[in-house]
């Protein structure tokens, strides 16, 4: 298979160092973390996207680092592809390009994709070039030739004479202008094949960054713009929003343009920092739109002092205080000691009745320790355990007394023993 592959890359073009024996293996065997795998498939990338219209795109690394970056344009570029090879299409992202045999498989698959564009285009690349007025070095060659009033140079000359006449034009302009005209270069210092190198590096990688940016405002500005086709009214203007913002859509790409030429461009004023507000730079910013006054919109709130503390999770602490304790379960045992003192009433009555008769005194007696026991109940003062040692007191007197009188000390000792085991 990689016989196949170093034989395809020869015959679509490729002169890149992948061609020496053994380069190509070592390659695929670092996976996504070999920069020369990532800028061959950047290579074929670049081929394929002249004769197909592919929005997603892909770079190439500069270090291993780099790699997670590079599976995940290329998992997007496979996904617009229709790529018919699922292990390139699911899984882990970051771990696809990692094997060799998917490595193998992906060269392959973008190989073939080269080959057949090519095949189906074969007689329209010229009339394209034709039709675009040239490549993208030749119309920016041509707009240098007209901006100097260059005339059309003969087919048979060489490169060198041809930049030499450009150089020779540029300085007759510039001698018919102040010196100051078009500023001192903003960088000075002459450069060799290494700095070359490393400045190419990082304008890739700020392109690569920049690119990943503009294509996150370019969504939000799409989001934004079908929000506003969400009301009843805009969707009476359906129509004339999709026939005006397609074509501005359009005109805003999500590569940047900037290049190592505008580096060697910029001038010195490029440095100086100037407000947007200031009016060199609102002469080119200002518009129709600055001069629309909003109405009145529903207050949204949000001021802090206005905002109202939330209720505390918990009541605060406070001290214990002092005092009577009421509450239902001393209600229900005071209603409890109730009962149970009629009932030692009753059955302390009747015991006593049957041998002699209660007399008025006893009666008022207990009547007594009745009052006694409900003053105590409502004051909260005297326990249950005071107030019901004063009643089984009263009432153990009360019928010791009664039995006395008819039958003697015997009988009223048997009749208060009696009457203390049915009360406990």
């Amino acid at each position: 298979m990689e016989n196949d592959i170093l034989d395809s890359l020869e015959d679509l073009g490729y002169k890149g160092p992948l061609l020496e024996d053994g380069a190509l293996d070592l390659a695929v065997n670092a996976g996504a973390t070999s920069p020369e795998f990532t800028k061959l498939c950047a290579w074929i990338v670049s081929e394929l996207k002249l004769y197909c219209k592919l929005e997603e795109n892909v770079h190439a690394t500069n270090c291993p680092t780099e790699a997670e970056g590079f599976q995940l344009e290329m998992s997007g570029l496979l996904a617009e592809m229709s790529c018919p090879y699922t292990v390139l299409t699911t899984g882990d992202v970051t771990q696809r390009l990692l094997n060799r045999n998917n490595c193998l498989l992906l060269l392959t698959f973008l190989i073939s994709e080269l080959e057949a564009s090519r095949m189906i285009v074969v007689n329209r690349p010229q009339k394209k070039v034709q039709e675009a007025g040239g490549s993208e070095v030749f119309v920016e060659l041509k707009g240098i030739c007209m901006s100097l009033g260059m005339s059309k140079p003969p087919a048979n000359i060489t490169m060198f004479q041809f930049f030499s006449g450009i150089e020779k034009k540029l300085k007759e302009a510039l001698s018919k202008v102040p010196p100051t005209h078009v500023g001192k270069p903003l960088l000075k210092k002459p450069l060799g094949p290494v700095h070359w190198e490393k400045i190419e590096a990082i304008n890739q990688s700020l392109v690569n960054e920049y690119q990943v940016r503009r294509k996150m405002l370019l969504k939000r500005l799409d989001v934004t713009v079908q929000s506003f086709g969400w009301s009843e009214r805009a969707k009476t203007h359906a129509e004339k929003l999709a026939k005006v913002y397609p074509p501005l859509r359009a005109t805003l790409a999500t590569k940047s343009t900037v290049s190592i030429a505008h580096l060697f461009a910029a001038r010195e004023d490029l440095s100086k920092i100037l407000r947007t507000s200031s009016g060199k730079i609102r002469e080119k910013t200002a518009c129709a739109i600055n001069k629309i006054l909003m109405g009145r919109v529903p207050d949204r709130g949000g001021r802090p002092n206005e905002i109202e503390p939330p209720p505390p999770e918990m009541p605060t602490w406070q001290k214990r205080q002092d005092g009577p304790q009421g509450g239902g379960g001393q209600q229900k045992e005071a209603a409890t000691k109730e009962v149970g003192v009629e009932e030692v009433m009753v059955v302390g009555i009747t015991k006593v009745g049957s041998r002699a008769q209660v007399t008025q005194e006893e009666v008022i007696r207990v009547e007594e320790v009745e009052a006694i026991r409900v003053e105590e109940v409502d004051t909260s003062k005297t326990t249950p355990t005071r107030m019901e040692d004063a009643t089984k007191k009263e009432v153990g007197e009360a019928a010791e007394e009664a039995v006395a009188e008819e039958d003697g000390e015997d009988k009223v000792e048997a009749g208060g023993d009696e009457l203390k085991q049915v009360y406990l």
